[in-house]
């Protein structure tokens, strides 16, 4: 069994290897080097998150049409191929714009929403895999197993495309992403490889709720006051700590000049830091409580960022690392305590509940996206200052992290397991009638 689940964290790990060059370091080139809009280029990065609710579509048609015998297998290996695919001519479409701004920005249109698919059918495709295979029982290991090691690969990624554009230039930039493709590419074949028994039917069969649509999913959750708090305590959370993503490099590159590899490395640290707290976190859940680490957590983010944001006005790149290192300090902590706190509300109805932060998620880091590039526009054009841009919005990101914590004190496992009684029959039919 071990076996199975790393291979299908290998998978895991090739989609989220193609994710680092191009949510992180094309990025930064998009937005300081070829002075693209912020908000041209979150919302590109948000393309992922636009497409996320046809998952439900991509797993519920996988479930009854399988291809030559195997069910996950050709839609794993077509996602991942548009990802790999998407990311070796990524550059190349990117730097069509300055030449060519209509045929490029079409062209980098149609990669990032190549990229976008290609990710939500490989995610769905790979994660059903795993619940099938793994059942409810090892369902916990293995995401465990999977986290860790796509944590450790984009420590790993961002630190090796660091050294590969040490001498920057768009060539050495195409190299680099081809690589980090071809690496990618040849993980998710190990991975694939007779991992899916060829048989007619899934070893074990997905819980329906999983294959439950975004609005059926959120009549149900929102029924239950504790359960709609938690939802939007999720929302400000994520928002925040994942919405940074777009502008932390660029931020760096245009507050102390630093050059492609230098902001590449950002992602390294800021991983590297994390993976600490995710070991190191239970340990403090089991002398403090689960909650009162989520609080620690959000914390030290919401201070991460007031950090970031002193760093851009004092111009001390000093105070911008040690920002960076709370902010994966804080993520990390909030990750695993807020993941804990959600399996605790989850002990009954698991598929749909999942299902829901799911749902926050995705919007979570749809509307952190977006919302941090075209923020980040406006106010650079309206005090005409491009840096203010960046601080304003890292301030904004720790009051959402503040407020996020104050709804946390309003949530109890307790109190969600109060309202969470079963549905009757005509409670159900309603709730999921679209």
């Amino acid at each position: 069994m071990m076996r199975k689940i790393l291979q299908i964290s290998f998978i895991h790990v090739a989609v989220a290897m193609t994710l680092v060059p191009i949510n992180s370091t094309l990025n930064r080139v998009m937005i300081k080097e070829l002075a693209l809009s912020a908000a041209l280029v979150s919302l590109l990065a948000s393309l992922p998150y636009l497409f996320a609710p046809i998952q439900v579509m991509i797993g519920s048609y996988s479930d009854r049409h399988p291809i030559l015998g195997w069910r996950r297998s050709p839609y794993i290996a077509l996602g991942l191929l548009l990802c790999v695919a998407a990311l070796g001519v990524a550059p190349f479409a990117v730097f069509t714009m300055p030449e060519n701004p209509l045929l490029g920005l079409v062209f980098t249109l149609l990669t990032f929403t190549a990229w976008g698919m290609g990710y939500n059918l490989a995610a769905v495709s790979y994660f059903s895999l795993a619940s099938e295979l793994t059942g409810e029982r090892g369902r916990s290991r293995t995401v465990a197993v999977m986290m860790t090691l796509m944590i450790i690969a984009i420590i790993f990624t961002a630190a090796t495309l660091s050294r590969l554009l040490v001498n920057y230039s768009p060539e050495q930039l195409q190299t680099a992403f081809l690589m980090v493709a071809g690496a990618a590419l040849l993980l998710g074949m190990i991975g694939l490889a007779g991992l899916e028994p060829r048989h007619s039917k899934p070893l074990q069969s997905v819980p329906d709720e999983e294959r439950t649509g975004w609005t059926s999913t959120l009549k149900v959750v929102f029924a239950n006051p504790v359960a709609r708090r938690f939802f939007f305590y999720l929302i400000l959370l994520l928002a925040a700590i994942l919405g940074q993503d777009v502008l932390l490099e660029p931020f760096a590159a245009q507050a102390f000049d630093l050059p492609v590899a230098a902001t590449t490395r950002i992602t390294s640290i800021w991983g590297t830091c994390m993976l600490i707290t995710l070991a190191s976190a239970s340990l403090l859940e089991r002398r403090m409580g689960k909650r009162r680490v989520a609080q620690i957590g959000g914390g030290v983010a919401a201070a991460a960022f007031l950090m970031i944001a002193l760093s851009g006005l004092l111009e001390i790149s000093a105070v911008f690392y040690s920002g960076v290192v709370l902010l994966g300090l804080g993520s990390g902590l909030a990750t695993v305590s807020n993941l804990s706190l959600m399996l605790d509300m989850t002990t009954e109805r698991v598929g749909l509940y999942i299902g829901a932060w799911g749902i926050a998620n995705a919007l979570s880091r749809l509307i952190g996206t977006l919302s941090s590039g075209v923020l980040r526009d406006l106010i650079s054009l309206l005090s005409g200052s491009p840096l203010a841009g960046y601080v304003i919005v890292f301030f904004l990101f720790a009051v959402s992290l503040m407020v996020s914590l104050w709804l946390l004190r309003r949530i109890t496992v307790q109190g969600f397991q109060q309202y969470n009684r079963p549905l009757s029959f005509a409670e159900r039919a309603a709730a999921l009638n679209d």
